[in-house]
């Protein structure tokens, strides 16, 4: 049922937010030059996937946690868009394709160690990762992996449909800080 509420809601958010994908693209070429941006993750299963983002630092920065990269490598338009979140847009076509949840453990990086250890140790790569969840509504990041693994756990062992929505509107509205750096 989540994963067909995931593929409808993320369909609609692509018909609906059209016009602001393409103005970000449009704006993504003169801030970038390459507007959108690929990231190894890792998902379900502790499978490999290639997450999709609008780009919002300089072509060629390193393929870091963005918690280790400093903030001069953000771009203005950049900054923008984290702080709103629209650089996560594009993730929308991951949930489409099934390598995502709208609701989730955030996907790690390939080079996350310590994360996919704690991680693998509390079962959390039995789901799908999220554009959103407990962990970003609560600013918890990817610095503290002990920390988040663990409310990733508490996320996954308490959702439900009610809580699932929570977060999905909660994000909406401007829980979170987006990434930070």
């Amino acid at each position: 049922m989540i994963r067909m509420i995931d593929f409808v809601l993320a369909l609609c958010g692509i018909v609906i937010l059209s016009p602001v994908f393409l103005m970000i693209y449009i704006i993504g070429i003169f801030d970038t030059g390459s507007p959108l941006f690929f990231q190894k993750r890792v998902g379900k299963g502790q499978r490999v996937f290639t997450l999709i983002k609008f780009r919002t630092m300089p072509v060629g920065t390193d393929s870091v946690a963005t918690h280790l990269v400093g903030a001069d490598r953000v771009t203005r338009v950049g900054r923008f868009l984290r702080k709103t979140k629209l650089d996560e847009l594009p993730q929308l076509i991951n949930v489409i394709v099934g390598d995502m949840s709208l609701v989730g453990p955030r996907p790690c990086l390939v080079n996350q160690y310590e994360l996919i250890t704690e991680r693998a140790l509390r079962g959390v790569f039995n789901v799908r990762p999220g554009i959103t969840g407990l962990a970003q509504i609560n600013e918890v990041d990817m610095s503290t992996p002990k920390k988040l693994a663990k409310l990733d756990r508490l996320m996954i062992d308490t959702m439900n449909l009610r809580r699932y929505l929570i977060f999905f509107i909660r994000t909406i509205f401007g829980d979170g800080a987006g990434d930070r750096v």
